[in-house]
């Protein structure tokens, strides 16, 4: 939820300009161009793959408590801080939960589906079967904050604005659509003719709508804790910078009774807090300075929840389950780095990582081993042979996935759990003789030039630098001088942002229905975009591919066959040390915040909670 540093807009819309020209190219070359459109009818949602699963009749969420009490405030901490209160913009950090809270979009997300949309600004959407192109109609009883009615100018401005003044994402997405035209007050039309991505009517859903008549188009690229106006359950009402925002629910919400918002925003105010240091964050949660706590830490989750509150039944602990993948974090190369440009030199430091004493000694044997992008579900690769469709899909690119890895029988390596694994140790050292490295004394050297082997791992919080230092250690033992180098949260995201690092840890979340986001992720184009997520500097013409394939898939066996692709392509690529992951979900409560008997499939979701009466 941090933003990053002020980029060329018209740079940017260039770049989305190329990649829509290079997925185009990609889609022809694997034979999959575009077929003759065919009409369809308006609908109250759309499915990604499939049908959506709750009919225009449905009234309520199947995660949600239709009947939950109204009222009371919700307080949740946060561990960082934000200057700012626009989330659309590279500038600055901006505060949580601006998006949903205080702006909608066209349509909202149902949260126990891979990726289906369901109608809110928009009472209907229309598209057809090829998504050659997508309207909207919006709901005769939309409303901004003010009063004033959301209408098709409004969409249309936003798209224009975030396309060219917004995040880099917003120029990658909606760089694609060929025309975006308000047809009359409450219906808004995108042509998508050569964008060949079955996903973009969804992304267009998802977009935030800001009020025209409220936005400085020339200011709106500046750092603000000025709101913005907004059409959702919220507004906000209180602002301390970098300290606290307070939200307070519309009494007006004009989308209260809808559907798809039944039971949900049931409380009257919502408080963030934020807090900077780790310690004081978990301090405040024992003493009930705010209400829910999400724990990551399994060693604190083991061990530090026996406080009074707790044994008293004031708070309890629960593990919720989510069917999500597992998503990667892991500490990642920058390849642009000449020192990580071997691909050798990063599997041999993957080898230096001993994740079975890590996890026993710190974790308490809590943690899974991540050994995929989409570890936990049908997307991933791990364990599978590649099937005939995936080595059909990747003939084009010979080599590019390791053999084992194609074979499924690639894992990441397994110590004795003794900090001094020496099996692993000689396989780095095979590896880095390969690359042209020796050891000259203790230290390791390029055989070429002499120059030792030393890079700083970057860290912004104190369980970042304590994993840092304890891989430093093993490093040593290979004769590697790496340093750890703490720094503010400020600091640590303008360095991420603009790829200012050798290795820094980073998590990526992913859905059941990867998307346009991967382009973000791992696209070349995005590679040199400051502010993308591209942060180890992927630029592979097979991820590309594997990439327009997901998104041009019709059916799931083809879309899970070109993400098992993409997985294999990036496992191959040793970008990351792959770290870990918590199998269930640690949340933590005081009890006088309720929340409903299921859990969606994407796990606990504060907005179906309420407050005890």
């Amino acid at each position: 939820m941090l933003t990053a540093l002020t980029t060329d807009a018209a740079a940017l819309e260039l770049k989305a300009s190329r990649r829509t020209i290079l997925i185009g190219a990609m889609l022809a070359a694997l034979g999959l161009g575009r077929k003759e459109a065919k009409a369809s009818q308006a609908a109250h949602a759309i499915a990604m793959q499939g049908e959506p699963a709750w009919p225009p009749s449905f009234s309520v969420p199947s995660y949600a408590n239709a009947a939950a009490p109204q009222g009371g405030q919700l307080t949740q901490g946060v561990l960082g801080t934000f200057d700012s209160l626009n989330p659309f913009i590279v500038r600055g950090l901006p505060a949580v939960n601006m998006r949903g809270y205080v702006v909608e979009s066209l349509l909202a997300r149902g949260y126990d589906e891979p990726f289906t949309l369901y109608g809110l600004l928009a009472d209907s959407i229309e598209t057809n079967t090829e998504r050659t192109y997508v309207t909207f109609t919006i709901h005769p009883a939309a409303r901004f904050s003010d009063g004033q009615k959301v209408t098709a100018d409004d969409v249309v401005f936003s798209f224009n604005l975030l396309r060219d003044k917004g995040r880099p994402l917003f120029g990658i997405y909606y760089g694609k659509v060929a025309k975006a035209e308000a047809v009359d007050a409450r219906t808004v039309r995108f042509d998508l003719t050569g964008a060949d991505d079955r996903e973009l009517p969804l992304i267009l859903g998802l977009m935030p709508v800001l009020a025209k008549h409220a936005i400085d188009p020339a200011k709106f690229e500046d750092t603000s804790f000025d709101p913005l106006l907004g059409s959702g359950p919220y507004r906000v009402t209180a602002v301390r910078p970098g300290e606290t925002v307070t939200f307070t629910r519309d009494p007006d919400y004009w989308g209260r009774d809808l559907s798809i918002n039944r039971g949900l925003w049931n409380f009257a105010a919502i408080k963030f807090d934020y807090y900077r240091d780790g310690n004081t964050h978990f301090e405040a949660f024992k003493k009930g300075l705010y209400d829910v706590r999400v724990e990551v830490d399994p060693a604190r989750w083991q061990t530090a929840y026996d406080f009074p509150a707790l044994r008293d039944g004031n708070v309890v602990k629960e593990e919720l389950p989510y069917g999500l993948p597992k998503g990667m974090q892991g500490l990642v190369f920058n390849t642009r780095r000449a020192i990580f440009a071997d691909v050798r030199v990063r599997e041999a430091i993957l080898e230096l990582f001993d994740f079975e004493w890590i996890n026993h000694n710190y974790f308490f044997d809590l943690y899974a081993r991540t050994a995929s992008y989409f570890d936990g579900c049908e997307l991933s690769a791990h364990g599978e042979p590649m099937s005939a469709r995936e080595r059909e899909l990747l003939a084009p690119f010979p080599g590019v996935v390791r053999d084992d890895i194609a074979q499924g029988k690639w894992k990441p390596p397994v110590t004795d759990g003794s900090g001094r694994d020496r099996a692993t140790l000689r396989r780095a050292f095979d590896l880095f003789a390969q690359a042209g490295y020796a050891l000259n004394g203790t230290q390791l050297v390029h055989r070429a030039s002499g120059k030792p082997f030393t890079f700083e791992i970057l860290c912004t919080t104190r369980e970042q630098e304590r994993l840092a230092l304890v891989f430093v250690r093993n490093l040593k033992r290979a004769g590697i001088d790496a340093q750890v180098r703490s720094i503010d949260a400020t600091q640590f995201e303008r360095r991420r942002i603009n790829f200012d690092f050798d290795m820094m840890e980073y998590r990526w979340e992913q859905s059941l229905s990867p998307g346009n986001e991967q382009l973000f992720y791992w696209g070349s184009a995005a590679a040199d975009q400051p502010g993308s997520r591209n942060y180890m500097g992927v630029k592979s013409k097979a991820a590309d591919a594997m990439i327009a394939m997901m998104l041009k898939a019709t059916d799931r066996a083809d879309f899970v066959a070109a993400t098992r692709a993409l997985d294999r392509v990036l496992l191959s690529g040793f970008y990351v040390v792959p770290l870990y992951f918590p199998p269930k979900q640690w949340v933590a409560r005081w009890t006088r915040i309720e929340h409903p008997l299921n859990t969606s499939l994407f796990g606990y979701l504060p907005e179906t909670w309420w407050y005890k009466t």
